[in-house]
């Protein structure tokens, strides 16, 4: 992508945070300028424009801001997605709605019947006493730079960069995230680029940053790749 195409789109995209008049929030995509970000690094990139080709736009895909949204994240960790979506589900019949209370309100028997490991039923208590306690409010993170919310974070046993990741990506909907620890995202960028397996963690982050200030829409895109591959097997 040419600089003077991503100083425009740069400057089309960013808005005006809405707490400090002279500081600015991160772009973003939404529905108005997800395909237009697409159609921009499939023309600078033909692998990416390869996929457009076969398999059309990928999903906007996105989740809401709330507590649940972060125990779905944090349940995701090393496990299949489908398993995860399994083991919400059952802490949805259990509590009727996955509020940082009603966590807190289970007990271990509760949660192993909801199919929640020992580690991560100690993140989802962590995560729910945090926020109880008003350490984390999810309203607030939304106003926070990239960095900002990743401080906050960070410190929350079982949330690492990779949940954080995820979550700038999903809920905020940051625009420049490559989530470095998401093996689907990158193994299809080594099987998209033809790249050897022994590929470093820092030889695809300098591929990732061909594509800044839209990391985050390229990963989608080789979200959607390896998803449509995996289909057809």
């Amino acid at each position: 992508m040419t600089k003077n195409t991503v100083k425009f789109l740069y400057k089309k995209y960013l808005v005006k945070s809405t707490t400090l008049a002279s500081e600015t929030t991160p772009i973003t995509f939404n529905l108005e300028n997800y395909h237009e970000l697409c159609e921009h690094l499939a023309s600078q990139d033909d692998d990416l424009k390869a996929i457009l080709d076969a398999h059309s736009y990928p999903p906007m895909w996105t989740r809401e801001n709330t507590f649940e949204t972060l125990v779905h994240i944090i349940l995701e960790q090393q496990v299949s997605l489908a398993s995860a979506l399994a083991t919400l589900n059952k802490l949805k019949e259990k509590t009727t709605e996955i509020t940082p209370d009603a966590v807190l309100q289970l007990s271990d028997e509760e949660m192993r019947a909801c199919f929640v490991s020992r580690q991560k039923m100690g993140y989802l208590r962590g995560l729910a006493q945090a926020i109880t306690n008003g350490e984390i409010n999810l309203e607030e993170l939304a106003k926070l730079t990239n960095d900002e919310v990743r401080e906050r974070l960070i410190w929350l046993k079982g949330i690492g960069n990779w949940t954080i990741d995820v979550y700038l990506m999903f809920t905020l909907q940051r625009a420049d995230i490559f989530p470095i620890g998401d093996l689907a995202a990158v193994n299809a960028l080594k099987r998209l680029k033809q790249l050897a397996p022994s590929t470093t963690r820092e030889e695809i982050l300098e591929i990732s940053e061909r594509w800044e200030p839209f990391r985050s829409v390229a990963c989608m895109m080789l979200w959607h790749y390896y998803l449509s591959n995996t289909k057809r097997k």
